[in-house]
């Protein structure tokens, strides 16, 4: 990932910004540099739509392990004129692998060859900093800041809203989004607002709960003749379950010649984040290597199905094969607020709804809430007021929400599949033997969200099942008013 400043800005994707100041368009102020973020950057990147991103990392540096994409998500690699890069980038997925006896046996397939013909194409696995440096290039420098962590937001109503910096400086914007993850500084100061105010959801003044722990990593590019799996053109996709054991454990391959790996453990019961002694929100929840080596050890022992069955692999082989800087341990919250908006501000992605990464649709409706928020935005009068943009929010929340929904209750439900016990063991004998139509409409059922870009060239949809109704795609920009003298006509 060294090649972040290098080529930053020079994709030629993104076209610089023509912004015609009588317009008056809102000035929109993105805080996080995620994979969210910077898809909705892309996407205003594309209008007249002033914006800058400020992530507080001092370096564009992207840890963890392999992003799932179904074709949900191609729409806006392709109106963005990078799905060609995006897809060599990456490598398909068919099946997900999945051993139950710890014996690098496959028990069962989740195949998902049916998506081809439902949603007109199939999915994709690419290393989560791969897709990163992709999206980041279609940023130009002059629009994205380091080193920017949030200290507060002030609000002013019709006046725009401040965001202050810990390096003491501070900029305005009309909309501010918070786009910084589970721990959401924009969403902290927001919910203090509101409280204060007396608007706040009772069930969203909670510390953040987590049932689950996990390690991920990503190796060096490795010999094929050592791991065989890599000489195979789809993703090798493998799930391995404990047995009698609360863990689970991914390998992913990658077109880069790399493992992705993830190790999940299933704490006895749920905790939160005042449960922890270190109550300093986010310290030990980012993507680093903080705490890992005591989880590395614990878990070296465990079996990794390679294709080599001559000199089998374990987890322990993929950690000595990863640069430690590139191993992190985190907590994975679990939880979807009410709240996503007050006056001026907006969440999306794990700020407002932070899922169990059993579903592996996480990064998927960041990505697809950074299409319809960009809709709204981009819908607004001119010189919008505070109530046009709540109207706006209202509307990227009412359409986003039933998605949201159902992603949380599939990943409630692999997540329970996964952990281990009886309720367990009865959902992975139903999945393994879930009949043709069951697995089609489970496949319906979340990917006819495939969200397009209501202000750029619509792509063709393929699919045999039609996407949902999108509103925001009908939210057309109002023209503009002209005034003149009708003698002069």
């Amino acid at each position: 990932m060294t090649n972040h400043l290098t080529q930053h800005g020079s994709s030629q994707a993104s076209p610089p910004q023509h912004v015609d100041p009588s317009k008056k368009r809102p000035k929109v102020l993105i805080i996080g540099g995620g994979l969210g973020g910077l898809s909705l950057g892309m996407l205003l990147q594309q209008t007249d739509i002033p914006y800058e991103i400020f992530e507080r990392a001092s370096e564009p540096k992207a840890l963890g392990s392999a992003i799932v994409l179904s074709a949900a998500t191609d729409a806006l690699f392709k109106q963005c004129k990078i799905y060609d890069e995006f897809a060599s980038l990456g490598k398909k997925v068919h099946a997900l692998q999945v051993i139950a006896n710890e014996q690098r046996r496959v028990d069962y397939k989740m195949d998902f060859s049916s998506q081809e013909e439902l949603l007109g194409a199939i999915g994709h696995v690419i290393a989560r900093p791969v897709l990163h440096d992709l999206l980041f290039r279609q940023i130009p420098k002059d629009r994205i800041h380091m080193n920017k962590k949030v200290l507060s937001t002030d609000d002013q109503s019709d006046k725009g809203i401040t965001v202050t910096f810990s390096d003491g400086t501070s900029t305005t914007g009309d909309i501010l989004i918070g786009a910084d993850g589970a721990y959401s500084a924009v969403r902290q100061n927001l919910f203090k607002r509101l409280k204060a105010q007396n608007k706040l959801a009772a069930a969203d003044d909670v510390p953040l709960p987590y049932s689950t722990i996990c390690l991920v990593g990503q190796t060096r590019p490795l010999d094929p003749a050592l791991f065989p799996h890599l000489l195979k053109d789809d993703c090798q996709f493998v799930k391995t379950l404990g047995e009698n054991k609360p863990w689970v454990w991914i390998t992913l391959t990658t077109a880069q010649g790399t493992v992705c790996w993830s190790i999940v453990r299933f704490v006895e019961e749920s905790h939160t984040s005042m449960d922890d002694k270190n109550k300093d929100a986010g310290v030990d929840q980012e993507w680093g290597p903080e705490a890992a080596e005591a989880m590395c050890n614990e878990v070296r022992h465990f079996p990794v199905m390679s294709g080599n069955e001559s000199s089998p692999w374990s987890v322990g082989d993929l950690i000595d094969h990863t640069p430690k800087d590139l191993i992190s341990k985190v907590k994975l919250e679990e939880i979807v607020f009410q709240t996503w908006f007050g006056g001026r501000t907006v969440l999306m992605g794990d700020a407002c709804h932070k899922l169990s990464p059993a579903g592996g649709v996480g990064c998927q409706n960041a990505m697809q809430d950074a299409i319809v928020l960009a809709n709204w935005i981009n819908a607004l009068p001119s010189s919008p007021t505070t109530e046009d943009i709540e109207k706006a929010f209202q509307s990227y929340q009412d359409e986003r929400m039933p998605f949201i929904t159902a992603a949380a209750n599939s990943t409630r439900f692999f997540s329970t599949m996964a952990s281990g016990g009886i309720v367990a063991n009865i959902i992975r004998f139903c999945v393994k033997h879930m009949p043709e139509w069951a697995k089609r409409r489970m496949v319906v059922t979340l990917a006819r969200n495939r969200p397009q870009c209501s202000f750029l060239p619509l792509v063709e949809d393929k699919g045999s099942i039609p996407p949902a109704f999108q509103p925001s795609l009908f939210a057309a920009k109002p023209k503009m008013t002209v005034s003149y003298d009708a003698a002069s006509v």
